[in-house]
């Protein structure tokens, strides 16, 4: 017993008139539904009328379309007794040896379905009535996750626990229709006339538990992402990537809760609406930031523009020679003060012929200045790494004549 392939693809409009007792999805389904019945339709395209079929139920000769993007699965007493995961039109056969039970196609989800089946399949008695339901294959958006006070988790690139409050949505997609209708879906949503399985309905228990779920392992979903070496572990780049933060997300809800394993979902893309970090998360941001000012060429652009404006001061404010070594490497403030201690003490002047011999002049020192104005701003310099002890004693035993 099972199902009989008529054709592949979507109904056509001449074929379509042999097709007086057919069923298709409920008409008005939201795109956030999971599970939803089939029902006979009244009219084919307008051409024909049926008249033997009954809502939630597919009896022996009953014809059946499987729209793109779903599956059909029909049950029987509670067991899952066939599966359709490809698009076209079917005939429901109870008495046929040759009908098959599960059609999967070709498709990325066919060789998981055909050993899921085999964990899952029932054989119903011929003639015996089915019910025919139609799972959701596309992505389901608009599914919520938010929190109310702050989650904190271990950040591998500040090294230390960082906190936030965050609320944002993700799509969510059925990847295996008999995990989800065997373990997840309620039995209230298998039976005769039975409602839509909506995501976004508030009265929707089962619904409202996955909220919980990914709301629960929300800190473990950040953790995941911000030690990922791969996402360069930086928190600033989530709300960009959507798909990398949807992979950790997924991660922690399946090890959790085995979302993919045990129900047949996967958590697809985000959307992380807004973060609000607490506030020892944004001072060390701000740190961050400053540290990345300073890295690279940036700051050494930086560094030479302080060493300017200090050299610029020390010129306002009379610091006379011992600024200049401000900015300099070392080595050119060790050859300067080489330079100082070179300078003769007399003058080379030599007076022409005839002429008296005039009384030298001696040339500035830097003992002529206030010795204690020079060695404080020396001292500055050292403080600041930019000249090494030596370089200091050296100049505080001549500014003092030892």
């Amino acid at each position: 017993m099972g199902f009989i392939k008529a054709f592949g693809g979507a109904l056509g409009g001449t074929f379509a008139d042999q097709w007086k007792d057919f069923y298709a999805p409920k008409p008005g389904v939201p795109a956030t539904a999971g599970l939803f019945p089939a029902v006979p339709q009244g009219t084919n395209a307008g051409r024909g009328e049926n008249t033997k079929g009954s809502e939630n139920i597919i009896t022996n000769g009953s014809k059946i379309i499987v729209p793109e993007g779903t599956a059909l699965i029909t049950v029987q007493d509670g067991q899952i007794t066939g599966l359709i995961a490809e698009p076209g039109g079917f005939e429901f056969r109870s008495d046929d040896q040759n009908s098959q039970s599960l059609f999967a196609g070709d498709g990325i989800i066919s060789s998981t379905l055909k050993t899921t089946w085999e964990r899952f399949k029932f054989g119903g008695q011929p003639g015996a009535q089915q019910l025919a339901f139609y799972v959701n294959l596309k992505e389901i958006p608009n599914n919520r996750f938010g929190t109310q006070s702050e989650i904190y988790w271990d950040d591998a690139y500040f090294g230390t626990q960082v906190g936030a409050v965050t609320r944002g949505t993700y799509t969510l997609k059925i990847v295996d229709p008999l995990l989800f209708v065997k373990n997840f879906v309620p039995a209230t949503y298998l039976q005769p006339n039975s409602p839509v399985f909506d995501f976004a309905d508030m009265d929707n228990d089962a619904g409202n538990q996955l909220f919980n779920e990914v709301v629960g392992t929300l800190s473990a979903a950040f953790s995941n992402y911000t030690n990922d070496p791969s996402k360069g572990n930086r928190i600033s780049k989530i709300q960009a990537d959507q798909i990398g933060f949807a992979q950790a997300m997924a991660q922690a809800v399946e090890d959790a809760y085995q979302w993919k394993t045990d129900r047949g979902l996967e958590i697809v893309k985000t959307a992380i609406l807004s973060i609000e970090y607490d506030e020892d998360t944004k001072e060390l941001m701000k740190d961050v930031k400053k540290a990345d000012a300073l890295s690279g060429a940036r700051g050494n652009a930086f560094m030479q523009q302080a060493a300017a404006r200090g050299m610029q001061a020390a010129g306002e404010n009379g610091g006379g020679a011992g600024m200049a070594f401000m900015g300099m490497g070392m080595n050119a403030a060790g050859g300067m003060m080489g330079a100082m201690q070179q300078q003769p003490t007399q003058s080379s002047y030599q007076p022409a012929f005839g002429q008296a011999a005039q009384p030298s002049q001696p040339e500035p020192s830097a003992t002529q200045q206030d010795p204690m104005a020079v060695l404080s701003e020396q001292k500055k310099l050292l403080d600041a790494g930019l000249i090494t002890q030596e370089d200091y004693d050296k100049i505080k035993n001549k500014l003092l004549g030892i």
